[in-house]
């Protein structure tokens, strides 16, 4: 399979439910044993605004490579038909760039790559 073909929105797809999954493992093992406040905590990683501000710490603290950057600004870059109403579309597009660098990783067997990702992630909150 060769990902740098594949849709960057299917790559988003994929990625999406892989950081979340990341994002619950965090919270489980974190500690949080109530569904409702893992719910909650979850929102503040899973937004389209707090992936979007992610997406933008990952990007200066200039720890992607170059075709990481180019599956980011190809999903970025990337035509949708509608977003969600509660956020804008700049922002949506960045939260679809996130997910989709995860998506191309895990893809690609580069599980240590969203660990360090994920971890900037999580040092983060």
């Amino acid at each position: 399979m060769n990902t740098n073909q594949i849709n960057s929105l299917v790559l988003a797809y994929i990625g999406d439910s892989i950081y979340e999954f990341n994002v619950r493992e965090f919270l489980i093992k974190k500690g949080i044993n109530n569904v409702n406040d893992l719910q909650s905590e979850a929102k503040k990683y899973v937004s389209a605004k707090s992936q979007s501000q992610y997406l933008s710490l990952i990007i200066e603290k200039k720890i992607l490579v170059e075709n990481e950057i180019d599956i980011v600004k190809r999903a970025r870059n990337s035509k949708v038909n509608s977003h969600p109403k509660n956020t804008d579309i700049i922002t949506y597009k960045y939260a679809t760039g996130l997910e989709a660098l995860i998506g191309y990783l895990y893809l690609n067997g580069k599980y240590e790559r969203i660990n360090i990702i994920m971890n900037i992630i999580f040092e983060r909150n």
